[in-house]
């Protein structure tokens, strides 16, 4: 069913927001090697404040999907079928740190395992373009959910990111200081894959313009 507001409030059909909250000016092309997947929670759809459409729609080889509880046979072809012809089947891992268990373990073990750090020869055998990273857009309470209702992402290697920079979220309250928003953190994480770090600059200025818009927007409103 349609709210009645609904219909009074134009929506943009490249971003999917109403008009006047447009973030089409930030969207910024970019080309990646590494294949992005974002599962988003369903209770980020409409906040206005998150970045996963900014980033599904500034990176071409992306796909975005909403749920919180998947079929295990959909989410396998999430993870490893192809998005285009010809293309061989992709490595899955997983935009997430690990346990402090799970890593006493790899530690013990070979390094393939472990997705801590920048992969080396022996902890990767695919190369950027066959590689798929699972993104998680919630909070980390919902991540969390969401990790322990699929079984699938759970069996994922991990990617866990190193020497972050403070984070340009300014407009989300974050309980750790190496906590990066969905955007961020998925730039940071193909800087580390791909090894370059300028192709996603000019994103990441761009994500700061999205910040500072929604910053003016909870400035215009005022006090609830």
């Amino acid at each position: 069913m349609i709210h009645p507001l609904d219909s009074r409030r134009p929506t943009c059909q490249a971003c999917q927001r109403p008009q006047r909250t447009c973030i089409c000016q930030w969207i910024r092309p970019t080309a990646h090697a590494v294949e992005v997947l974002i599962l988003q929670h369903p209770l980020e759809v409409d906040n206005a404040k998150g970045s996963a459409r900014l980033l599904h729609l500034s990176l071409p080889n992306s796909r975005l999907v909403t749920g919180e509880v998947f079929d295990e046979q959909a989410l396998w072809a999430l993870l490893y079928a192809p998005l285009r012809s010809g293309q061989a089947l992709s490595k899955a891992i997983l935009l997430y740190p690990e346990s402090p268990e799970k890593k006493a373990a790899n530690r013990s073990e070979s390094g393939d395992a472990s997705w801590n750090g920048p992969p080396s020869a022996t902890a990767c055998d695919r190369e950027p373009h066959q590689l798929r990273l699972v993104v998680l857009d919630g909070t980390w309470r919902k991540s969390r959910k969401m990790l322990h209702l699929n079984p699938l992402l759970r069996k994922l290697p991990r990617l866990a990111l190193r020497d972050l920079p403070a984070s340009r979220y300014r407009i989300r309250k974050a309980h750790q200081p190496d906590q990066l928003s969905t955007l961020e953190a998925c730039c940071h994480a193909l800087m580390q894959l791909e090894g370059s770090d300028e192709d996603y600059r000019p994103l990441l200025d761009a994500f700061d313009g999205f910040v500072a818009q929604q910053l003016e927007y909870r400035r215009a409103a005022g006090p609830l």
